[in-house]
């Protein structure tokens, strides 16, 4: 592992001051010949009382009479010693210190003692945070040099041989230069001139390779001590140097982690998701990394848990990632998005097939199966110097997603274990993020195959009005949403027209949609005014989220819709239309002129405010008039406001002589994204008319001669149409309902037939109640006409009307007698 800015072999870092510990040095008899001020501090005694005299008087009484001759033969047969001891201060109280004792080496087999201590009941936290902690000295090999004030070293331990392979004997009299690299030596000889000059102890952290493994470089802590003599001048520094190479590595690898939890899978896009990684790879972690997915991957399809295992063949890849400190220095063929096959029996086919990380700490370029097959791309890595390689396979459950290629040139120190787990750690994070957008993928396909299967495949206007719809989801940080449109065909030439939006994005916010689709087409069949269905729905709403509500076994989820119901008939060219919530329709008449209906808005669907009612308004609009029925998605953005879309709306409607289609797409264009943040739906219906030939209506008396009187009128209608083929079934129709509205009615009757394409017989009369279908039985005189009405056409049904009901039947037209 490397550090961020390419450090060189021997890093300095910037001297710091940390809290002293006190340090006493000993010659061999145990005569204190060196102090310091932070020991003063401790113990009360100054050098000029210490130094010159013996260590044990700064023992208590008890330590001194019984443990000091066998304490000294202990250190003696050790090399040194650490534990806790009861320390005296001056003024005659003891303190509890831990303390270490080490054994220095010298010219001409001189021995001295170093001793350390340090208040555990009142400075164990204040030592804690200094870098070379007393806790820390008691379990680590420390590394222990004194150097008098020329800087040159006079006593050693042997310790500090096994840090930077220099023997003691090589030390003694010479400076740090003869052992360090010339810019180490300087900048920790510059650290032990100030501790001379202030006194005050500082710590400097320094690299050197090691000994044991020339292959990589460690990292050293050092602190610095003053030690003063009986006069209280600097006498020389101590060095006490600790091996932190793991501490420092494993905050460094803390670092890139940390980085990785904010750099990788900022989106749910896989490609970007293998850009992040690499870009993050270099040049924390190599010189170069390449990020390959397998092929099914960005296109959101999960690999088989077998990838690659099968078949003998390679997967094929795709590049998703590239980043390199050079990026002309590989030359590589590939590009981002292009599609990749590794070789057979390759590093990168194995770790592809196995799942299995590889670490080539030293690349051969020279020999192998690669080298035979592609020797010419292999001569290209040769040149671009990469000596050190790790492939990772990208793995999510068990699936192998891709794989992560780091890679190593200008950086000499080649990959070890720990760069492998690190580069794990790494790939593990983005094969979550990748798992995740699959996941996601899966669910929004599902959401999204569902919300089509959903919508009306085709939609046709019949003689009303001529139609055209447009339906985008969501982006995928969203989700696919609950918008729906709708357009049915109703008795008399009349079509529905509903557009609504459920809340929420996902397969519920789908399913929940189909819900209500199918509840609307069901109200529409009663032919409901478009108040009353809505009143009808908000109900059906309300009930759906409180069982929802009632399911122990799910979290209820929260159901609301929009929506916007209109209704329009061709023959009156009048569209009445109520909302609950929803977004008014764009009017735009034959001239272009563009205006936004001014009706109620309604509360929203299953808000729980159904004491509110909706209200219907009724426009009349002449042939030709364009309306256009949209859900939020198309006129809101986080950016603008409302009237901003809708602004934006007018202006893409207002192009006059577009057709339908063409309009739908202009609308579409203008969207700010070609992502939005909500579902976009658009419906637009150009109202059409019956010419007055295609209607004819009469009014009938109210007493049985109305049957004979219809029945003649309507045979004498449909010759004049060409459709004397239908006289008999029409007849018989239309006896039938007459006669029901003599019987049942009271008031004047009215029939009307119209011609558009199919064929509908039409009875009005003052009566409220509907006629309900039933079968009869064989003795039975009764009940057969509307049942012979239900036979005789190819539906059949009732409808309110102002003052009275309208009962209709429709018979289907010759496709040559269909009106147009």
């Amino acid at each position: 592992m490397t550090n961020t800015d390419r450090t060189p072999l021997a890093e300095p870092v910037s001297p710091r001051e940390i809290p002293d510990a006190a340090i006493a040095m000993l010659d061999a008899d145990g005569t204190v010949v060196g102090w310091t001020h932070a020991a003063e501090q401790f113990v009360g005694y100054t050098a000029g009382e210490v130094v010159g005299h013996s260590a044990v008087h700064v023992l208590s009484p008890a330590e001194e009479a019984s443990r000091a001759s066998a304490f000294a033969e202990q250190c003696h047969a050790q090399d040194g010693w650490s534990g806790t001891v009861m320390v005296r201060h001056r003024d005659g109280h003891t303190i509890k210190m831990t303390l270490r004792i080490s054994l220095l080496r010298g010219p001409d087999a001189g021995t001295r003692w170093l001793v350390s201590v340090t208040d555990i009941g009142t400075l164990s936290s204040e030592a804690s945070s200094g870098p070379v902690r007393e806790s820390l000295l008691a379990h680590t090999p420390v590394g222990i040099a004194v150097y008098d004030p020329e800087l040159r070293c006079t006593w050693v331990n042997d310790v500090m041989e096994r840090h930077d392979g220099t023997p003691r004997d090589r030390r003694f009299g010479r400076r740090l230069q003869d052992s360090l690299p010339a810019v180490e030596a300087e900048a920790l000889e510059v650290v032990m001139r100030q501790v001379l000059k202030s006194g005050t102890t500082l710590v400097h952290e320094y690299r050197v390779w090691s000994t044991a493994d020339r292959r990589r470089e460690h990292a050293f802590s050092a602190s610095f001590f003053c030690l003063q003599d009986a006069d209280g001048r600097a006498m020389g520094v101590c060095s006490m140097s600790v091996d932190v190479t793991g501490n420092r590595r494993a905050r460094e690898r803390l670092a890139i982690l940390s980085e990785a939890s904010t750099r990788i899978g900022s989106t749910l896009d896989f490609m970007q998701t293998g850009q992040e990684l690499a870009d993050l790879a270099v040049p924390l972690l190599a010189d170069h990394a390449l990020v390959d997915l397998v092929e099914s991957v960005p296109f959101g399809l999960e690999p088989s848990a077998g990838t690659g295992k099968a078949s003998g063949r390679p997967q094929l890849m795709r590049r998703a990632g590239l980043a390199s400190v050079d990026m002309g220095l590989l030359e590589l063929p590939w590009v981002r998005e292009e599609v990749i096959r590794p070789f057979p029996d390759s590093l990168f086919d194995t770790a592809l097939r196995t799942g299995r990380s590889y670490l080539e700490p030293v690349l051969d370029t020279h020999s192998g199966p690669w080298v035979n097959h592609d020797p010419a791309r292999t001569q290209k890595v040769r040149a671009s110097g990469v000596h050190s390689l790790m492939v990772v396979p990208i793995r999510a459950r068990r699936c192998v997603l891709g794989l992560a290629l780091f890679g190593r040139s200008e950086e000499p120190t080649p990959f070890q274990e720990d760069d492998l787990l690190l580069a794990e750690e790494l790939v593990t994070r983005a094969a979550l993020s990748l798992d995740n957008a699959l996941q996601y993928a899966r669910q929004r396909t599902a959401a999204l195959t569902l919300q089509r299967d959903l919508l009306p495949h085709h939609v046709g206007g019949g003689a009303a009005v001529d139609v055209a719809s447009r339906y985008v989801p969501a982006d995928t940080d969203h989700g696919v949403g609950g918008d729906w449109f709708d357009v049915i065909k109703l008795s008399g030439a009349q079509v529905a027209l509903v557009v609504g939006d459920v809340v929420g994005h996902g397969i519920n916010a789908a399913a929940t949609m189909g819900r209500l689709r199918t509840a609307v087409r069901t109200l529409a069949d009663m032919e409901l005014p478009p108040h009353e269905l809505l009143t009808h729905l908000d109900d059906t709403v309300r009930r759906l989220s409180e069982e929802d509500a009632d399911a122990a076994d799910q979290v209820p989820a929260v159901v609301g819709a929009t929506c916007l119901y209109a209704v329009y008939d061709p023959v009156t060219r009048r569209c009445t239309m109520a909302r609950a919530g929803h977004p008014p329709p764009a009017i735009i008449d034959p001239q272009g002129h563009i205006t936004f209906a001014d009706m109620p808005a309604g509360a929203p669907l299953g808000l729980g405010l159904g004491l509110v009612p909706f209200e219907s308004v009724e426009l009349e609009l002449p042939e030709g008039t364009l309306l256009a029925l949209y859900t939020d998605g198309l006129v809101e953005s986080r950016d603008d406001d409302i009237d901003v879309g809708l602004d934006r709306l007018g202006t893409a409607l207002a192009e006059t002589g577009s057709s339908l289609e063409d309009l739908c797409s202009q609308v579409i264009e203008t969207l700010p994204t070609q992502a939005p943040a909500d579902d976009v739906t658009l419906l637009l219906a150009r109202t059409r008319g019956l010419e007055p030939a295609q209607v004819a209506s009469w009014e009938l008396p109210n007493e049985p001669a109305a049957v004979r009187i219809a029945r003649q009128t309507a045979a004498r209608q449909l010759g004049e149409w060409g459709l004397e083929h239908l006289v008999t079934s029409v007849e018989l129709v239309v006896s039938e309902l007459v006669t029901n509205a003599v019987r049942y009615g009271a008031g004047p009757i009215r029939l009307r037939l119209i011609h558009h394409q199919v064929l509908t017989c039409e009875v009005s009369d003052s009566n409220t109640s509907h006629p309900r279908p039933r079968r009869p039985h064989t003795i039975d005189e009764s009940g057969r006409g509307l049942f012979l009405v239900g036979q005789l056409s190819r539906r059949w049904g009732s409808r309110s009307a102002t003052g009275g009901k309208v009962v209709w039947a429709e018979q289907d037209l010759p496709s040559k007698a269909v009106a147009v």
